[in-house]
């Protein structure tokens, strides 16, 4: 605990400089591009595009998904999903891409993957918009459920910290281990409910029970839950205490490979 405890002080203390080099990133990026940072909101809108045509239009022949529109359905879940697989993977690499840089100044290796995180909230803010505007246009009414979305951003956060420096780590360690990533988050981007609706579309009920416990399909099943639901995210009780542990497991492991190993980056690299 003592190296969680050191790793989540270096996040706060050092929060003015995640910042700063987030909004630096941002910029940065696409700045040799003509539409700049209009490509972080346009691809994402553009992938929604294809999976509404694809699989709403296309497979469901528009029908409804639980009630409510397959369009306003999928854009509520697709939100955090874009957002998780994009900070995840931009995270695993973090130090890697900087370690030779950050080993010739003092500074706090372990803000990389915090600083890939924040730098991606841009799109995701814009995103939500989008999903409450598209969500509001198919007959989705704000009720007071919509106040759990506080509670799933933070654990949303709170997963992709601990997960982060985990992998972050791990891919110095082990070369393939980004491409692995890849090929992984490729594979959950089916199982966390993104594009099906897993209780109601006859799935067995073994399997639903298996795939609730995956960290992503509980962030993308509770944001609908929120805009969508009436249940409250403590009577989920099972699945709170499987999600932290999951959070906690991963920030207890990936903390000790990283103070462990800090010292050795530039080496292994």
């Amino acid at each position: 605990m003592k190296e969680v405890y050191m790793l989540l002080k270096e996040q706060v203390s050092n929060f003015g400089i995640i910042s700063r080099i987030s909004r630096y990133t941002d910029k940065a990026e696409y700045q040799s591009h003509y539409l700049g940072l209009v490509w972080e909101y346009l691809y994402p809108l553009i992938q929604i595009g294809i999976y509404w045509l694809v699989f709403g239009i296309g497979l469901k022949k528009g029908n409804a998904t639980g009630g409510v529109s397959y369009l306003a359905w999928m854009v509520i879940g697709i939100t955090p999903w874009f957002y998780m697989n994009r900070a995840t993977l931009d995270a695993s690499k973090s130090i890697y891409q900087r370690v030779g840089m950050v080993s010739k100044m003092k500074f706090p290796v372990s803000i990389l993957p915090t600083i890939k995180i924040f730098s991606n909230l841009s799109s995701f803010w814009t995103m939500l918009v989008v999903s409450i505007l598209v969500g509001l246009l198919h007959g989705v009414h704000p009720t007071i459920y919509w106040i759990q979305w506080i509670y799933y951003f933070i654990a949303m956060i709170a997963w992709l910290l601990a997960f982060g420096i985990f992998n972050s780590t791990i891919s110095i360690l082990v070369r393939d281990y980004h491409i692995l990533l890849q090929s992984f988050m490729r594979m959950l981007f089916y199982m966390s409910g993104v594009l099906f609706n897993f209780q109601t579309d006859a799935f067995p009920a073994p399997i639903v029970r298996i795939l609730q416990l995956n960290p992503f399909f509980y962030v993308v099943s509770g944001f609908r839950e929120s805009m969508l639901g009436h249940t409250w995210f403590w009577q989920n009780t099972t699945l709170n205490l499987v999600f932290w542990g999951f959070v906690l497991f991963f920030l207890l492991v990936g903390s000790h490979l990283h103070f462990k190993f800090r010292s050795k980056f530039v080496d292994l690299v």
